[in-house]
């Protein structure tokens, strides 16, 4: 059937024009970020791996209890002993990095988009768009701006995971008691400390959801990532499915699942804190 309207010719003629006039601008970027990706690489596989497990072990101690403790000990020397474990902390800090990415975008859209009622209407479109579309789609423009590598799936990432912490940042807000806000407004408090001390404390727990929701979903997209060059446990899953080796498929796949629910579980219990 032939075409009657191409977006796509659009679409295409607007990521050149970015290629072409703002190459040194992703220049910039893609030095800034894969600066950032690889210091908390560098960070991670610096220390031992005893003491990154032991870290983590106390943490989910304290956040989720023996359980949880038990759980992530177990794990993740099971991903040591798999031998995946440079991977994984490849894979976690690509998921460090585009998490502080998305969250410093997402929460303040969220926050605006709730005091907003038309930036909320604009905004809602544009999520189910960022959400619905193929994670794969997002690696061409990615690719285009720049090359392969760390930073292009970390681009991708940010894009698809942002959605979640801007929808529950934005109800978090609006299901603040309005008493509460003219209480404080009739005390004298002005707009910011409403913000900064009464909706913004209130709010935390579905912020922090958001927050889990994030990471999530950055996590979803640790394969699909590993497609060009991101490194991680992503171009391992890729390698077992190009060669058709079940067992590494599997590993890998397991190292995830792993790293997936201890992430899950810490995030879980800081958004559940009261």
């Amino acid at each position: 059937m032939e075409k009657i309207v191409d977006i796509g010719k659009y679409v295409e003629q607007l990521v050149n024009w970015l290629t072409d006039n703002l190459a040194f601008l992703f220049d910039i970027i893609k030095n800034v970020g894969n600066g950032a990706i690889e210091g908390f690489e560098s960070v991670l596989l610096f220390l031992p791996f005893y003491i990154v497990i032991a870290l983590l072990v106390v943490l989910a101690f304290f956040k989720v209890g023996k359980g949880g403790a038990l759980f992530t000990a177990i794990g993740l020397i099971l991903i040591y002993l798999m031998g995946f474990w440079v991977e994984t902390m490849q894979t976690l800090a690509l998921i460090i990095v585009s998490t502080i990415i998305a969250l410093v975008q997402a929460i303040p859209l969220g926050i605006w988009a709730a005091k907003k009622p038309l930036v909320n209407k604009i905004v809602k479109p544009i999520l189910d768009l960022m959400q619905t579309m193929p994670a794969f789609v997002y690696l061409i423009p990615a690719v285009l701006f720049f090359s392969i590598g760390k930073l292009p799936g970390a681009f991708a990432t940010v894009i698809f995971a942002m959605p979640p912490a801007v929808r529950l940042t934005a109800l978090g807000i609006q299901q603040v008691p309005q008493d509460v806000v003219e209480a404080a407004r009739a005390f004298g408090a002005t707009n910011r400390q409403i913000l900064q001390k009464v909706e913004l404390p209130l709010a935390t727990n579905t912020i922090l959801a958001g927050v889990n929701q994030t990471i999530m979903m950055a996590l979803s997209m640790v394969v699909i990532a590993g497609m060009i060059a991101a490194g991680g446990l992503g171009e391992k899953v890729l390698e077992g499915i190009n060669n058709l080796d079940i067992g590494l498929g599997f590993e890998s796949g397991l190292a995830v699942v792993i790293l997936a629910i201890i992430l899950d579980r810490i995030t879980q219990a800081l958004g559940q804190k009261k």
